[in-house]
């Protein structure tokens, strides 16, 4: 009996593994782990692997995996509530084409849907999605909001063929943005506000890798080429390994 079990218990250490394997090499995985940001007047939840650096009037996060933080990035950005703040100007402006700076082309942006007011954690902002309005084959989402006399911007940038692939933690940081400004915040504090004069807002792309800015940017590898047939061969071990363990299975039952 005790023999048995430990067969058992082999098969079930074997059978499991098969899954998780399989389950691995189909392209499941565990979620990663969340930290929350803050600063003086804003917090979120962002990946675990991603860091926020305070750039002179803006905090830029991205990946601290190189090759990841040529894909995605995140600008926060703040400024005292001038007289072209309003959310009616936001939107305004987001339901129009933008241009990149003239040294990345000039090229107009597409709207990829009308900006929007929403409501995120009882606080409201305006929402727009644009392709290639701070730098091309960028897709770049807006979300801006006033509370009290400060006006807060986040951008959140992803390369269009890598977009998809930061969209939960994209979505779950916009889930998450809670406006902690303080009444006394344009009085200092640890993260400078710009002037109110100023529009709401910087071309993000100061703060982005030369190569991060460049319209020519490989697409993932996901299909096609060496690694499409290494990842059919490993899926089929997979299964064999899968089904290796339900035949053993069987027989023990069959016994």
């Amino acid at each position: 009996m005790f023999k048995n079990l430990f067969s058992l218990n082999a098969f079930s250490r074997t059978f499991a593994f098969a899954l998780v394997f399989a389950f691995g090499v189909l392209g499941g995985s565990i979620p990663a782990q969340a930290k929350n940001f803050h600063n003086a007047y804003l917090s979120f939840e962002m990946p675990d692997t991603w860091k926020c650096v305070l750039e002179h009037t803006e905090w830029v996060c991205r990946s601290e995996i190189d090759k990841e933080s040529k894909e995605a990035i995140i600008i926060l950005t703040a400024k005292e509530v001038g007289p072209t703040d309003s959310f009616e100007s936001y939107v305004s402006h987001l339901a129009a084409a933008q241009s990149t700076s003239a040294k990345l082309g000039g090229i107009p942006s597409k709207v990829i849907y009308a900006p929007k007011r929403v409501q995120i954690n009882d606080q409201p902002w305006v929402d727009g999605l644009h392709l290639a309005s701070e730098i091309p084959n960028y897709f770049t989402r807006y979300l801006a909001t006033i509370k009290d006399k400060v006006a807060v911007l986040v951008t959140f940038s992803a390369h269009k063929d890598h977009y998809t692939k930061y969209s939960q933690d994209f979505f779950k940081a916009v889930q998450s943005l809670r406006v902690i400004a303080a009444k006394n915040l344009l009085g200092g504090g640890d993260s400078p506000l710009r002037p109110g004069i100023e529009t709401l807002g910087a071309p993000i792309n100061g703060a982005i890798p030369g190569d991060m800015a460049g319209a020519d940017m490989p697409p993932p590898t996901t299909q096609g080429g060496g690694s499409g047939k290494t990842k059919l061969l490993l899926i089929v071990l997979a299964l064999i390994l899968a089904g290796g363990a339900l035949f053993v299975l069987f027989k023990m039952k069959k016994k």
